[in-house]
């Protein structure tokens, strides 16, 4: 996809209200070109004559003229705002159904910032383009009214006029090569400075709690005066379009007038002819100027537009696979010869439906890669994966990812009551809330919302009924954005009841429990193990008591299985094992 591309589906989506204000438009500079050519009849046959009647009565016509071009101004302009915005509408729902796609890929070496840049300010240029094309396609028709009207009255003054807008154009279109290009670095820079401030942001405690405030502030400095310095090269290129194409037609007007004076001068003319002549000339000003603008937007629209499409057409991070899960989901899981870069070197694994495995990893990579793996983030380089004895390749993500719920440990809380965040995820019907409204009253004033009784023993599960005592107004309370109102641990206990909730037939979660005391951890691995009974659980984890809950632990060393059994024995039996849990 390129960034013309985009711009062709712009314009398409919208071409209809696009259209209507172009035809608009189009009427107001007619009737701009109609009104010094109608000054000129007054003049010849009215004023010069001295005929007040036949004056009153254009005037009349003159008057009839302006109310027309004003309301089609009004009218033109509204209609290409809302194609504009419409279209930006469009776009942003397109990069978020994109970046949401269960294939991934759109985030790939982007930060989170970049990606909310280009779906706001490089959305909004994209379709500012119907703004461009309305103003472009009005402009041009002025230029071609005048050109017409000074053809009627002089050959030599309507040819200069059509034969010398091409090449005008063609120098404009010159003129903002260098603005897209750097109006393309600018948009770029900027996203990178917004994404590396969202991400300090989100690290913001992390950084005050090792005293690394100096170096994030260096960093986005750094970031920040890049983006400085294109904001500048662009204003620059900026002002060098303007201030030129403000040179060319400047020059272009002032010769229409001085061949328009000649010709009166040499009887050729009439003086209401060199009137409406001088008057088209600067009538003429106006349209030139909106081709300029025009011409700087499209520039904009066209760098906005390949931003736009570095994004839409990003490879998926995965295959798409068109296979389902079978039914029920049994939730056997087998991984064979799996390699994934360095972390995962032949792994050979098999997951009982209903069993509670443990996972340890002697290095962090391999967790993470694991995870990445069992949630179809990436797929391996050699091996296969299989759900029910599927590959994972075959099915398709999204319905593999309601059927496996990877839990990482960096999990986000999100802006909202406690309750929404864990029955986010619930399937329909599972963990409705009740409300304590009075029986039949349709809304009841300070009616609180209260969790049902599968969404209550989930968060005794997870050890987040503790929380919500702590909290002003228990579940209903408001969390901030990413949680940051609760502790660590807080947070810890409830995403994993969220992720609890879901309810899915496999469930894979890292360190769930690394931020809690020992006590609510013995609570959690005991909660989990009654909660999951029967589904499949994958802890990826190097606490012991979650490890004791498990059926079955497995050690990963060197990116293959280097020893099994239940966490008693292997604490006793395998060096590495001990030295990685204990």
């Amino acid at each position: 996809m390129r960034g013309r591309d985009v711009l062709r589906r712009v314009i398409a989506r919208q071409w209809r209200p696009a259209a209507g204000g172009a035809v608009l438009a189009t009427g107001h500079q007619a009737g701009e070109a109609l009104v010094p050519v109608m000054i000129g009849v007054v003049i010849d046959r009215a004023i010069l004559p001295g005929d007040a009647d036949a004056l009153v009565r254009w005037i009349i016509v003159l008057g009839a003229v302006f109310a027309g071009l004003s309301y089609s101004f009004r009218f033109s302009f509204r209609m290409a705002e809302r194609a504009a915005e419409l279209s930006a509408h469009d776009l942003r729902l397109e990069l978020t159904r994109r970046t949401l796609d269960p294939r991934g890929g759109a985030e790939t070496g982007r930060l989170p910032g970049e990606l909310v840049n280009i779906a706001t300010a490089d959305a909004k240029r994209a379709g500012a383009v119907h703004s461009a094309v309305t103003a472009g396609t009005a402009a041009l028709a002025g230029l071609v009214a005048g050109g017409i009207a000074l053809l009627q009255m002089s050959v030599p003054l309507g040819l200069l006029v059509l034969l010398g807008t091409p090449p005008l154009l063609a120098l404009a279109h010159l003129l903002g090569k260098p603005l897209e290009r750097r109006s393309g670095a600018e948009q770029e820079r900027a996203a990178q400075a917004s994404g590396v401030a969202a991400d300090l942001l989100a690290g913001l405690r992390v950084l005050k709690g090792i005293g690394a405030e100096r170096a994030a502030v260096r960093r986005y400095r750094r970031t920040s005066r890049e983006s400085l310095a294109a904001t500048v090269r662009a204003a620059r290129a900026q002002a060098w379009h303007d201030g030129g194409m403000l040179t060319l037609t400047g020059l272009f007007i002032a010769v229409v007038a001085l061949v328009g004076g000649r010709l009166a001068i040499n009887g050729d003319i009439t003086v209401g002819q060199l009137v409406t002549a001088v008057g088209l000339a600067q009538f003429m000003l106006g349209p030139l100027s909106i081709l300029s603008w025009a011409n700087g937007e499209f520039a904009q629209a066209r760098a906005s537009a390949a931003r736009v499409a570095s994004v839409l057409g990003s490879p998926p991070a995965v295959a798409e696979g068109d296979a389902a899960p079978a039914r029920p989901v049994r939730g056997a899981v087998r991984l064979r010869g799996v390699r994934y870069g360095d972390a995962l070197r032949g792994l050979d694994l098999e997951v009982a439906p209903g069993e509670l495995l443990g996972v340890v990893t002697t290095a962090p990579t391999a967790a993470t890669s694991l995870l990445r793996l069992l949630g179809r983030s990436a797929d391996p380089d050699a091996g296969t994966i299989e759900l029910d004895g599927v590959p994972l390749r075959a099915l398709d993500p999204a319905a593999l990812r309601r059927a496996v719920v990877v839990a990482e440990h960096d999990a986000d809380l999100f802006e909202g009551t406690l309750l929404d965040n864990v029955t986010a995820a619930a399937p329909a019907g599972r963990a409705a809330p009740r409300t304590s409204a009075v029986p039949g009253a349709e809304t009841v004033p300070g009616a609180e919302t209260v969790p049902s009784a599968e969404t209550e023993a989930v968060l005794a599960a997870a050890a987040a009924d503790e929380v919500a005592a702590n909290l002003p107004r228990g579940t209903a309370t408001l969390l901030t954005e990413r949680g940051r109102s609760l502790s660590g641990g807080q947070r810890q206990r409830v995403a994993l009841a969220r992720a609890l909730a879901a309810d899915s037939p496999v469930l894979v979660l890292h360190d769930p429990t690394t931020a809690v005391d020992a006590f609510t951890e013995a609570r959690i691995a005991a909660g989990l193990r009654e909660r999951r009974a029967g589904r499949t659980t994958i802890v990826v984890a190097t606490s012991p008591a979650l490890l004791a809950a498990a059926d079955r632990v497995v050690l990963v060393d060197g990116g293959a299985v280097a020893a099994e059994g239940v966490h008693a024995e292997l604490v006793h039996t395998s060096p590495a094992y001990r030295a990685a849990v204990l």
